[in-house]
């Protein structure tokens, strides 16, 4: 039995919260049938002074209960505004999940990008 990367599936778009201190969805991936890679960034550079954004990442150890896996505050202008989420290896029903949440400052769009590698067999 041959572990492969059967397919990708490219998550991207822009996130904008529709108001302060209120959690923004970025990405959502619910059960899969195998396990699969997932790595991407988010863009913070519309952050102007005043600004403050808390990302967080989240998943299910047990396959049930998803739990805070990472969690990060930026203020203010980025001197490096892209910010990278690492590859990481998630089991079939880990739920992963990524949100932003702005909580001071003016209401701005956030672009993303998120690459997921669909794990197969032969």
């Amino acid at each position: 039995m041959t572990v492969v990367i059967s397919s990708k599936d490219i998550l991207a778009g822009t996130v904008t919260p529709t108001a302060l201190s209120q959690p923004a969805l970025v990405i959502d991936i619910p059960d899969q049938p195998d396990e699969y890679i997932v790595e991407g960034y988010i863009d913070l550079s519309q952050m102007l002074t005043g600004d403050e954004v808390i990302i967080e990442e989240y998943m299910a150890v047990d396959g049930a209960n998803r739990k805070l896996l990472t969690k990060s505050k930026f203020a203010n202008t980025q001197d490096e505004p892209i910010i990278r989420f690492h590859s990481k290896t998630i089991k079939r029903d880990a739920k992963y999940r990524v949100q932003l949440t702005q909580t001071k400052g003016t209401l701005r769009k956030y672009p993303y990008y998120f690459i997921k590698l669909n794990f197969g067999v032969v």
